[in-house]
């Protein structure tokens, strides 16, 4: 390597092609169509909320909590190794070079949603609050210089701080970002150049420090590792990713579930799986994420064609993600020294996969109360969950 300019360049090669390897089996086009009618329904819903909604409500406000709960989750991508710790403290001096291109990486992957999130309270702020467009351009443009702010400034306070509460220095950015934005759209010039002054001296706190301490790999090493590991969690949930084991937590709250399972000799497979199901944290957070999604389309989207087909495909990803998950684990278990019938696992999965699509439909039941035709959401998941169960290997 010549710099440390080919370093960033080939780790960013191969971590794009890593990203797109994974993610090419994520959005395929039964989530592209799911995602469309989401869209589609949101859109709609927001576009009739515009018409009927007060002039007193808070336009301004909610888009200025909006843009800096965003704004301050700036989590910078460096792409650092754990070989780095020894390979790269010859060139310290000249990791600024290194550092630079990852900043622009980050603000360049980031800036794309907050200009996407602002668009979309675009209408809020022209319709219900009043505003003139050049006021939102200007918020726009503050936004987009707030998230470069933000991004630098979460770099250097964990560079300064090696991570070290950094919850407390991003709601400090949050009400930061909020205030400044808030004091631009409603046109008050002593608050933002109060804010403006705050936001100068923010860093200084730290700078002294920053250039006191060392890099510290050992906690951008650990933000890397959690931020692929993340990745690829999200990729498991649509096929196979290698390596990837989740972690275990015992959900004490949830231990009288277990006696809902008869003890017998028979249901010694469904007692497993459940407690498989229960204690794995991306088996129990998929049918958890997917059945809130699901409740809050329930009951926020009232257009019943998009509702079904939102219901139907969260139903049987549920289904065929857990289903496969609780029958093709290849780890080592202590029914395996035992004989039990072969298939006596396959049944009870779909037994206890079952179980989850009727506590998910359900909720969605429940959710859906007072939307058109609700009583139907319920029945969809439901038989698309089981249709699911019986039809799949």
């Amino acid at each position: 390597m010549n710099s440390l300019y080919d370093v960033w360049r080939t780790r960013f090669t191969h971590y794009m092609g890593e990203v797109q390897k994974y993610m090419r089996f994520v959005f395929t086009g039964h989530l592209a169509i799911v995602i469309m009618f989401v869209l589609g329904a949101g859109g709609y819903q927001y576009s009739q909320w515009l018409k009927v909604a007060s002039s007193d409500f808070p336009a301004i406000w909610l888009a200025a909590a909006i843009m800096g709960i965003l704004l301050g989750f700036s989590r910078p991508v460096t792409l650092i190794r754990k070989p780095d710790e020894v390979y790269l403290l010859p060139l310290e001096t000249k990791l600024p070079q290194y550092f630079n291109k990852a900043i622009k990486y980050t603000l360049g992957s980031q800036i794309i949603l907050v200009v996407l999130l602002y668009l979309v309270t675009w209408p809020m702020l022209r319709q219900v609050a009043g505003l003139k467009p050049s006021t939102i351009l200007v918020g726009l443009v503050a936004a987009l210089l707030l998230k470069w702010w933000n991004i630098h400034s979460e770099f250097s306070y964990r560079w300064a701080y090696k991570g070290h509460h950094v919850w407390m220095d991003r709601i400090v950015r949050m009400i930061c970002s909020f205030v400044l934005i808030a004091s631009i759209l409603y046109i008050q010039f002593i608050p933002i150049i109060i804010m403006i002054l705050i936001i100068f001296s923010y860093p200084m706190f730290w700078k002294k420090k920053l250039q006191e301490t060392p890099f510290p790999y050992e906690h951008f090493v650990r933000l890397e590792e959690n931020r692929m590991m993340a990745i690829y969690r999200f990729a498991n949930y649509f096929t196979d990713v290698p390596n990837i084991h989740g972690s275990i937590k015992r959900r004490a709250w949830l231990d009288w579930a277990y006696k809902l399972i008869p003890y017998a000799k028979q249901n010694t497979q469904a007692y497993l799986v459940f407690r498989t199901f229960v204690r794995t944290d991306d088996h129990f957070y998929l049918w958890l994420r997917l059945t809130v999604i699901s409740a809050l389309a329930s009951a926020f989207i009232h257009i019943p064609v998009a509702i079904a087909v939102v219901v139907a495909a969260l139903a049987f990803a549920t289904a065929i993600q857990l289903k496969q998950a609780l029958t093709t684990s290849t780890d080592f278990r202590m029914d395996m020294l035992y004989p039990l019938p072969e298939n006596s696992r396959k049944k009870a999965t779909v037994k206890i996969v079952r179980y989850t699509i009727i506590i998910q439909a359900i909720i969605v039941l429940l959710a859906g109360i007072g939307t058109p035709y609700f009583y139907f959401q319920g029945l969809i998941a439901l038989i698309i969950g089981e249709l699911t169960l019986r039809l799949s290997k």
